[in-house]
This record gives structure tokens, C-alpha cells and sequence, in this order.
């Protein structure tokens, strides 16, 4: 099994969701960023992450890390919320963001923003201005979550 899967799975066993997974760099500093969801939704929303379920992923990945090394050479491990405003790159992601508002960015120069309806197969619905919005993934160059203050 993969180390992604790996993750994911110790992720769900603590009600959250993986979001993503990077590697970055910090002046010398090599950083391991997990981001996850939560799993529970509230009101129809879904809840937010606490820095308490951040530590106990921590916890419970770090000896995987430890046995499975995710990059070569140190490396600091960083657990966190994907955020309410967040970059989306993949289908999954999508399908994860079911509800929210998305700015998406096509190909075609064209801006959208509205709330996402659902997503079946490569196809993303939208509800812009009341209404419906079909956007095939291929044509989409950028899309993020974004929350109206």
C-alpha cells in the first residue's frame, strides 16, 4: 500500500479527510505538509478541523514516517487544516468541496463563481446566479474554494 493510502486511512480512523499531501521548502527546511477535512458535517457544513485532531494525526502518522521516510534527508512533518479557502487540482478534491463556493478559472480565459453541486464523473455543476453550470475538469486551468466574509 502506498504511503498516501497509508495516511489517508489513519486520517479516516480519526474522522478526517486527506486533502492533500506536498513538499516544501523553507530556506534549508524541507517540510511534509499534510492537509486534511474534516469528516463530520454540522448543519449540512462541513465542520472545521482543531488543532487537537491535527495533533492526534500527528501522533499517529509519525511512526509510519518513521519506518516509511516520505523524502530523503530530515524533514519536519506539518499537520494541518486544508483551510476554508483552498487551491483544488483534482476530481476527489471536487467531490470534496460538494457544497462550497469555487472560483474556477477556464481555459477559455473565462471566470465562474458560484457553489458546487456535484460532480459526476469528469463533469463539475455549478450553481452561478441561480443557474446551472456544467464544466468539464479538462477545461478548467485553476478553481479554489472561496468564503464570502
Amino acid at each position: 500500500m502506498s504511503l498516501e493510502k497509508d495516511i489517508e486511512l489513519f486520517a479516516k480512523s480519526v474522522g478526517l479527510e486527506l486533502y492533500d499531501i506536498s513538499v516544501a521548502r523553507d530556506g534549508d527546511d524541507t517540510i511534509y505538509r499534510v492537509n486534511v477535512l474534516s469528516g463530520t458535517f454540522e448543519d449540512g457544513k462541513r465542520k472545521g478541523v482543531s488543532l487537537d485532531e491535527c495533533v492526534n494525526l500527528t501522533r499517529l502518522i509519525s511512526p509510519l514516517l518513521d519506518v516509511k521516510p516520505p523524502v530523503s534527508g530530515d524533514y519536519r512533518l506539518e499537520v494541518g487544516s486544508a483551510g476554508i479557502e483552498r487551491k483544488i487540482s483534482s476530481i476527489k478534491q471536487f467531490e470534496m468541496s460538494v457544497g462550497e463556493k469555487v472560483a474556477l478559472t477556464l481555459k477559455a480565459k473565462v471566470k465562474l463563481l458560484g457553489t458546487l453541486l456535484k460532480v459526476e464523473d469528469s463533469k463539475i455543476f455549478l450553481d452561478v446566479d441561480g443557474e446551472e453550470v456544467v464544466v468539464d475538469f479538462s477545461q478548467i486551468s485553476k478553481a479554489k474554494t472561496y468564503f464570502e466574509w
